[in-house]
């Protein structure tokens, strides 16, 4: 873990309210995933920044135990054109801890490194957290995916 601040950026992607309660999000996110995938949404999105995909965990209505959204899209330079179904959404940037995970994604890898986050006393924010999926993730049975947590 290393701590980090980090500057505003902008998000584009496509979005689904989702809770941790009764499972709900492991259905929804794999599913916003399979969205993502299927509808090849980064083609749909013209002003990209890079080429790595993020997936965004924000408007939480308190902890993580309660109702938040997850965007998975792309940086991009500005917010001044949403395609109709997607949602932009401007990172504020701040303090955060950036966790480095590496291995196996098909086994669990980030999922799990979060029930490990959700079980620390992290003083956190609550406002943008978010994983980084770049070239080191292109093979899911040795990636390295970066985990930003946003701290107080």
């Amino acid at each position: 873990m290393e701590k980090e601040t980090l500057n505003p950026f902008y998000v584009l992607g496509i979005s689904v309210r989702t809770c941790n309660a009764n499972g709900a999000a492991a259905t929804d996110i794999p599913a916003l995933w399979n969205r993502f995938r299927s509808e090849n949404i980064g083609a749909k999105i013209d002003n990209k920044s890079g080429e790595e995909v993020y997936s965004i965990y924000t408007d939480y209505e308190g902890d993580h135990t309660q109702p938040y959204t997850t965007i998975i899209g792309y940086a991009v330079e500005h917010l001044d054109h949403i395609p109709e179904g997607m949602r932009g959404l401007t990172v504020e940037g701040g303090p955060y801890e950036r966790h480095r995970l590496k291995g196996n994604l098909l086994q669990g890898l980030v999922y799990n490194a979060w029930v490990a986050i959700w079980n620390k006393e992290i003083p956190r924010a609550y406002t943008a957290d978010f994983e980084v999926y770049g070239a080191g993730a292109q093979n899911p049975e040795d990636a390295t995916v970066d985990i930003f947590i946003a701290t107080r």
